[in-house]
């Protein structure tokens, strides 16, 4: 018996949760001076809700300590787990995996630790595929190699429109082309983005977006994010394209809740793939 732990930036949906009994060790979260922990006490809703009246909250972030994961593993130590593939957060965004190998030190059952190099949902790219590894019977040190080994391989196209905000963040600091109008496009794989596109139009930036997601031209399994509420139709529109490709898409939709909204800020729209 295999369990497997990520951590809330990963911002994986229950479908996948669900899927495939992952447990989610939460960020730390503080806005405006009150802290939470992240889809314990602080849901994407009641979040957002927070952005209302045009206020604009003051987020910060702070990794898990060792003591959350610790309970974690420990619990699926009880449940009779003999392995765990742990898969987290780059290091290079977060200290989140240190607190997580800190823990792996203090449990019987060996932790196969993956920094996926990522962050969002690129997170759950790689917890998706060791899902799918264990599902067909992997072992645990397989599972984790295929989730180390998907970074590389991961897509994603998004948009930021709250600029100000995401450069504020630290993460996000776009050089627009000369003369740009209209929102623009990030697009890339792993961690090497590039702005690719600007256009004024919900249906403009949807067909931009997609061009990525399908590029490659073969079957994917992709996430298309939910930010706040204005977001909607941008989300319905990558869906409504990626449900009326040509090639294979198993699709899910994830929020985007605190953790990275404190770096992107409202109206983030896109998401992540990878081809299968």
């Amino acid at each position: 018996m295999i369990g497997l732990v990520t951590d809330s930036s990963s911002q994986i949906p229950e479908a996948l949760i669900e899927r495939f009994d992952v447990r989610v060790v939460p960020l730390v979260v503080n806005v405006d001076g009150q802290e939470f922990h992240e889809g314990v006490d602080l849901d994407a809703d009641d979040f957002w809700l927070r952005f209302a009246d045009g206020h604009t909250p003051v987020v910060k972030t702070s990794q898990p300590s060792p003591g959350a994961f610790l309970d974690v593993y420990r619990g699926l130590e009880s449940e009779g787990c003999t392995e765990i593939v742990s898969v987290h957060i780059g290091e290079e965004h977060s200290g989140t995996i240190n607190s997580a190998r800190l823990a792996a030190e203090m449990v019987e059952v060996p932790v196969h630790m993956v920094d996926s190099g990522t962050a969002s949902f690129g997170v759950s790219c790689c917890v998706w595929e060791a899902g799918e590894a264990m599902a067909a019977g992997a072992a645990a040190s397989t599972a984790a190699r295929r989730a180390l080994d998907m970074a590389p391989r991961i897509g994603t196209a998004f948009i930021i429109q709250a600029l100000d905000f995401a450069r504020s963040g630290g993460r996000f600091d776009p050089e627009l082309p000369p003369g740009a109008e209209g929102v623009v496009v990030l697009a890339g794989h792993g961690s090497d983005l590039d702005v690719v596109a600007t256009a004024s139009t919900v249906d403009d930036l949807c067909d931009r977006m997609v061009e990525y997601f399908l590029a490659d031209g073969g079957a994917i399994r992709a996430g298309v994010c939910l930010a706040d509420p204005a977001t909607i139709a941008f989300t319905e529109g990558l869906e409504e394209r990626l449900r009326r490709a040509e090639v294979e898409v198993e699709l899910v939709r994830y929020r985007v809740g605190p953790s990275i909204a404190a770096h992107t800020g409202p109206g983030t729209a896109g998401g992540f793939w990878y081809t299968v």
